[in-house]
């Protein structure tokens, strides 16, 4: 695969990984009634979870691949420093946090899928999802930051 080939898949995957997360994050805010959420979230919830997850892998694959095939990753390990580099940084510290958070949301989304939740698992659940829409925004911004040094 070429790096041109990989970056369009990458965009493609980030198209639906922060599209779905917008969407996630307007459903969860705009529906309010808690009967229409138990008949929504469990039907939704793993199609959009299981989507999600295969938009998450081709993030990471394409991505990795990239900074292989541009020679970046001896660079990421070192104490040299540019502007692409510290972006290229910053942002994969802020995948790895978005990484770390999904996999949180994700565990408690399938153990709670058709069941009640705790008042903790809700807590954790919901601001999960917060930090994963915010980290989204984020990891977006470095994107383009480093697409405008380039």
């Amino acid at each position: 695969m070429g790096v041109g080939i990989a970056l369009h898949v990458h965009l493609l995957a980030a198209i639906a990984w922060i599209g779905g997360s917008i969407f996630m994050f307007a459903l969860g805010v705009t529906m309010t009634d808690k009967k229409a959420q138990k008949s929504v979230y469990p039907y939704i919830g793993p199609i959009f979870g299981y989507f999600e997850v295969v938009a998450l892998l081709f993030l990471l694959g394409t991505g990795s691949y990239m900074i292989t095939d541009y020679g970046l990753v001896e660079l990421l390990f070192t104490d040299y420093h540019s502007e692409v580099i510290d972006a290229l940084r910053t942002k994969l510290w802020m995948v790895l946090v978005l990484l770390i958070v999904t996999v949180i949301h994700f565990v408690i989304a399938l153990k709670t899928n058709s069941t009640e939740r705790t008042q903790m698992q809700n807590l954790v659940s919901r601001g999960s999802s917060l930090m994963i829409f915010f980290l989204n925004l984020f990891v977006l911004h470095y994107a383009m930051v480093i697409r405008d040094i380039l």
